[in-house]
């Protein structure tokens, strides 16, 4: 006998529940910052901070690279490089075998570092390349000074990478080994190139065999 009943049985293939299916079309989490742009944004919101407490308060607009070097000199107040000054016996001295009373600074690499950051976020705040402060050339003349400063001050003077240099001999022999050649080629583009003593005066062959190998020096 058939039930009574009007209810339907639950069907296997119901649908699955809708927090289901949203958490499987969501998209991923976005990755957090690197160190870089989390150290980048920080710096940026630090200077329109210092921007607002100036006196008088002054507009990322009007703002120039004298206002730039005014901020870096501000930051030397949280500094932690003892810079000596000229009158200190530890003048020059890389290290000074007792403490004196010379003011500590921001370190040159640090402001160089800071200058880099703070220049590429005034572009990607919509900030014109022609007019960016922190590419001013007061600004770079600033950081070399400070830079030359130190150096005498902590007797630790800078010194510039050296460029590798690769070096490419190039050599020719025919088949009938009348002509040698070897050539060396810089990677500042100087190139010297000899001619060997020919062990056959016939130069008739058209057939060569060239070797090249490359060096880094």
């Amino acid at each position: 006998m058939e039930s009574g009943s009007g209810g339907a049985a639950p069907s296997s293939g119901s649908t699955a529940p809708a927090t289901t299916l949203q958490a499987e079309g969501s998209s991923p989490p976005p990755p957090p910052p690197s160190r870089y742009e989390s150290q980048k944004c920080r710096d940026w919101n630090t200077f329109l901070q210092y921007l607002q407490n100036h006196k008088p308060p002054l507009t990322l607009a009007r703002c120039s690279g004298a206002h730039v070097i005014e901020f870096l000199k501000y930051l030397d107040q949280f500094g932690k490089t003892k810079v000596h000054i000229t009158g200190c016996p530890y003048f020059g001295h890389p290290n000074p075998p007792a403490p004196c009373a010379c003011p500590l600074k921001q370190a040159w690499g640090s402001l160089d570092a800071l200058i880099g950051r703070l220049r590429a976020a005034y572009e990607e705040n919509r900030g014109r390349p022609e007019s960016n402060p922190f590419g001013a050339k007061a600004v770079r003349i600033y950081l070399r000074e400070v830079r030359e400063g130190q150096a005498k001050a902590r007797g630790i003077p800078y010194q510039k990478k050296k460029r590798k240099r690769s070096t490419v001999t190039v050599s020719a022999v025919s088949t009938s080994g009348a002509v040698s050649t070897s050539g060396a080629v810089s990677a500042d583009g100087d190139s010297t190139i000899g001619v060997g003593p020919a062990s056959s005066p016939s130069l008739t062959s058209t057939t060569s065999m060239t070797n090249v190998t490359k060096t880094t020096v």
